[in-house]
């Protein structure tokens, strides 16, 4: 039964990627918003089984910084808010993965590049000035599901100071009492994580919440911003859990 279950999975997206793709490039003849990326990634979600419940309002012109503990992550965010991330560049090195991040306008950065800073800091900054959310994971890879890796205020170097009009909104993803099953680790093969998520029997259950933008002190620079975002989020993660903090993994 998984076998088939992953097949029928497979078969159902590779329709809705032609008909998306086909959909997208007819869009871009007619003015305004393409919402094909959108559909798109909210529909790979719930093809792949998971069932996405939103908690809280997003802004309407953000920087989301949200924990990351799966390639579902992304499919679940953008199918709620429209949001493009920011992207290691390596992804940018897989042909038809990064035409379709580009459809989703994408940026992708160089992290260990010290040379290209600052117009990587320009190209997220340029981001951030379209009507579209962006949303970075600051723990700059994922982690198991039920622990938090410190946020990173490296990359969040493009906030600080934060642009104008622009609300930094910290959210959490939260997959329960199965967050380990769906984590993706480094040391799994993307393919196995992507075929052990298709052949899950039940539902996924994801909870997105989206707290309250950071204000006051808390926007001083990229330091006090990662802190709060990320005790934000910690924070949150307790009460809807009504247990303790997770402790850090340091």
């Amino acid at each position: 039964m998984m076998h088939l279950r992953i097949a029928g999975r497979l078969a159902a997206m590779l329709v809705l990627l032609i008909g998306c793709v086909a959909l997208y490039y007819l869009w871009r003849l007619l003015p305004g918003r393409n919402p094909w990326p959108q559909n798109f990634l909210g529909a790979m979600a719930k093809l792949a089984g998971v069932e996405v419940t939103a908690i809280g309002t997003p802004a309407r012109r953000a920087l989301f910084l949200a924990n990351h503990a799966s390639w579902i992550d992304i499919l679940a965010l953008a199918g709620r808010t429209d949001t493009a991330f920011v992207a290691h560049s390596g992804l940018a090195g897989h042909g038809a993965l990064k035409a379709l991040c580009d459809m989703n306008r994408t940026v992708f950065i160089a992290r260990h590049d010290r040379a290209s800073v600052s117009e990587q800091v320009g190209q997220v900054r340029a981001a951030m000035a379209d009507a579209k959310p962006l949303t970075i994971f600051p723990e700059g890879t994922t982690s198991d599901g039920t622990h938090f890796l410190p946020f990173k205020s490296s990359l969040l170097s493009a906030i600080d100071p934060p642009p104008p009009g622009v609300a930094i909104q910290p959210v959490l993803l939260d997959y329960g009492p199965g967050a380990a099953d769906v984590a993706w680790l480094g040391s799994e093969p993307g393919p196995a994580n992507f075929f052990k998520i298709l052949g899950r029997p039940g539902p996924t259950r994801l909870t997105i919440h989206f707290l309250p933008p950071l204000a006051g002190e808390a926007l001083t620079n990229r330091k006090t911003i990662a802190a709060a975002a990320e005790a934000a989020v910690r924070d949150a993660c307790g009460a809807a859990r009504a247990l303790p903090n997770p402790a850090p993994l340091r």
